[in-house]
């Protein structure tokens, strides 16, 4: 059966190729990140729709899950694609460890290391503040942020976890300074870039929220 709004091919095409879902009740983003010239690939965030997911990954070889942080929206079909691609593993940082049924993941992000696929690399920035695990994956011209960073702000930090100054200073540290042209790809919704959100980070320090 042909879909009457098929989805996308690719949502981007570089040196990397990116396909985005945005699936569950909370509209969650979950990215396949591919190498061109190897057909590797990374998900990041099982967050829901397991077979949506599955579809968007396709004919990929799938080498690894990588959660942006453990809050259970974000890991809804973790289970079930780690049960399907057995041989990809699943990283999160160790300071979110807590929130993930068991067995948690086993690969613990540390800050500046590099996540390869095929000929292809992301890099881990850790940016606590939504959650204390919070982390970024950066890319050639684009940052994956999770619920750290949205179009018009950062994510909630008004939850047990979550810390507002830590928030400002991960974003400010980890984010406001690469390229404005870097697109967003934040882990619920649409994208944005990085030169439309520095205008109004003095706003989001005001506001306090």
């Amino acid at each position: 059966m042909v879909r009457a709004n098929p989805e996308p091919e690719w949502d981007y095409e570089g040196e990397v190729l990116v396909r985005r879902r945005r699936v569950g009740p909370l509209d969650n983003a979950a990215y396949v990140v591919a190498c061109p010239s190897t057909r590797a690939a990374i998900l990041i965030d099982a967050a829901d729709e397991v077979d949506r997911l599955v579809d968007a990954i396709g004919d990929l070889n799938l080498v690894a899950v990588l959660e942006t942080h453990g809050h259970a929206d974000h890991w809804q079909a973790l289970a079930a694609i780690e049960a399907r691609y057995d041989r990809a593993w699943v990283g999160a940082h160790a300071d979110d460890l807590a929130m993930f049924p068991p067995p948690p993941p086993t690969h613990h992000f540390e800050h500046g290391e590099e996540i390869a696929f095929g000929s292809c690399r992301l890099r881990v920035l850790h940016t606590p503040g939504h959650t204390p695990g919070s982390v970024c994956f950066l890319g050639p011209g684009m940052v994956f942020t999770g619920d750290t960073l949205f179009p018009g702000g950062p994510g909630n930090t008004q939850t047990p976890l979550g810390d507002f100054p830590t928030i400002l200073r991960s974003i400010r540290t980890q984010l406001m300074g690469l390229d404005q042209a870097t697109i967003v790809y934040p882990g619920h919704g649409g994208s944005t870039t990085i030169g439309a959100e520095v205008a109004a980070f003095a706003q989001w320090e005001k506001r306090g929220w």
